[in-house]
């Protein structure tokens, strides 16, 4: 519940801002509506909370405008709770506090684009198999905003740290941060690949957390034939809780990709990708082996 703040922090941003979410399920509350959970009995059975808990952190943050309360039924009313824009603006919080988690708590400390295959971060990532992608939209490289999960049978989305047209616009020190090298030959070798799955049912679709212009001024150059989508708002990246690392003062998206159906069920997952070459390989052949086509 929200704290009495002292006179000195009265003008403190940090403490404004954590006397409204600085309580340990007023984010997780975040963290879930971000990830498509937003009727009170779906949150209580994500989070373990008592009903009187998860009424009073609801109130708070409805009340502080982070959330919103929406009727989906009229008999008895019920709501359902969504973030508004300034509950967005949380993400890149919530994705910080991620990055440091499994950096700091659960890594070494080390800055990578990548994860060892025993780690609980890369554990965290293979449980996304069989769960769905909340319905949004990110913005192409044309401006225009599109749903990352296509209407063919399959969407690859593969998501990488950053790719550009120029080679000096990559951040300082890019080539010595594990796994970050390979964004150019990871989008080259799926436009060359791209007929193979087109012929398998299967769209694909290239995130990255650059903006549309860096993203559009890289399709133009290596003339890709398929979207790249932006996350630089890293919605996707909430909501899907993907790893991330700092490079450039921005989170840039570990390199990983995912195998999602019409219905927008995740059926595979390829991640740590330590051979780029090898993982549009193993795309392929998982959206061919979910039908046994």
């Amino acid at each position: 519940m929200p704290q009495r703040l002292s006179q000195a922090d009265a003008d403190c941003a940090i403490a404004q801002a954590l006397d409204v979410v600085g309580d340990w399920w007023t984010l997780l509350i975040v963290r879930d509506t971000a990830r498509g959970v937003h009727r009170f009995d779906a949150l209580q059975r994500e989070l373990g909370v008592s009903r009187k808990v998860l009424t009073e952190r609801l109130r708070l943050l409805v009340d502080a405008g982070v959330l919103t309360r929406e009727p989906y039924q009229e008999r008895p009313v019920r709501h359902e709770y969504r973030l508004t824009p300034r509950g967005r603006a949380l993400l890149p919080v919530l994705i910080a506090l991620q990055d440091w988690g499994d950096a700091w708590v659960m890594g070494d400390g080390e800055t990578m684009a990548t994860t060892q295959e025993s780690s609980r971060e890369a554990a965290r990532v293979h449980a996304l198999r069989g769960t769905r992608v909340p319905e949004l939209t990110l913005p192409g490289a044309d401006g225009s905003r599109r749903d990352p999960v296509a209407a063919t049978p399959y969407t690859v989305l593969y998501f990488f740290p950053g790719a550009y047209a120029r080679q000096e616009s990559y951040p300082p020190g890019w080539s010595g941060i594990p796994g970050a090298r390979g964004c150019t030959l990871e989008s080259c070798t799926y436009r060359d690949r791209l007929a193979d799955f087109t012929a398998a049912g299967a769209s694909v679709h290239g995130v990255s957390t650059q903006r549309p212009d860096e993203q559009a001024a890289f399709a133009e150059a290596e003339r890709l034939r398929f979207p790249l989508l932006s996350d630089a708002d890293l919605e996707l990246t909430a909501a899907l809780r993907l790893p991330t690392f700092r490079a450039g003062g921005a989170a840039r998206a570990k390199r990983l990709t995912l195998v999602v159906d019409r219905e927008r069920t995740v059926r595979e997952v390829l991640y740590p990708v330590t051979d780029i070459e090898d993982s549009v390989r193993a795309a392929l052949a998982a959206v061919r082996d979910v039908d046994g086509r």
